[in-house]
């Protein structure tokens, strides 16, 4: 039995009858095979559930890393084709994962859901910082730089939101989201502007 046939039949269940499977049985019954069968691949529904969306992160940087052209990219613009190609990939199931957004308003229950994804993205996201640094397009700071990493998991759930509530045509709202977001946040870690509005924080801070 392949992951990605549990995976595609927990989707239709969930597109089919508007919730999530209330048991293994049910799932297997629907896909016709044994619960010792989907026990060899997934210990539980959740970690379906957490599969899917690291699929869908890992089918994209599979696709990134087989471009030439994206090697050459700087880190920025290697963000901006992550977001890019990662929307393009969430679509192909977006009547699925509208159903969940429901879950975004529980922020324990979807941090559970996308904790697997939200690893390999971290992972992903120090590389780039690294690339950032020799580029000179990241500024390296004393106790914040540990923190860049942070702020763009943040840009990713962003992201993520924006485009579940988008309704413009081919959701080009979430193509200009993207870009905005990706800009300010390098012209944020990269230019004086951070360090002014650090230096002002601490300027308030001491002044308390």
């Amino acid at each position: 039995m392949d992951k990605q046939l549990i995976r595609n039949a927990y989707k239709i269940y969930w597109l089919e009858n508007g919730k999530a499977p209330v048991s293994v049985y049910s799932l297997c019954k629907q896909l016709d095979i044994s619960e010792s069968s989907f026990y060899e691949n997934y210990a539980s529904l959740e970690a379906i559930e957490k599969d899917i969306w690291l699929a869908v992160f890992e089918d994209t940087l599979v696709q990134l890393h087989d471009d030439e052209t994206y090697q050459q990219y700087s880190a920025q613009e290697k963000l901006l084709a992550f977001y890019f190609l990662w929307v393009q990939k969430l679509k192909d199931d977006r009547s699925y994962f509208l159903q969940q957004r429901e879950q975004f308003r529980l922020p324990d229950l979807y941090r559970n859901k996308l904790e697997t994804f939200k690893r390999a993205f971290y992972a992903y996201v120090r590389e780039l910082i690294k690339e950032g640094y020799s580029s000179n397009e990241i500024r390296e700071r004393k106790y914040i730089s540990d923190q860049y990493v942070h702020g763009f998991w943040v840009q990713a759930l962003f992201v993520l939101k924006y485009w579940l509530n988008d309704t413009s045509a081919n959701f080009e709202m979430t193509d200009a989201a993207i870009e905005k977001a990706v800009n300010l946040s390098f012209q944020l870690i990269k230019s004086n502007t951070l360090d002014s509005l650090l230096d002002f924080g601490k300027f308030i801070f001491t002044r308390k």
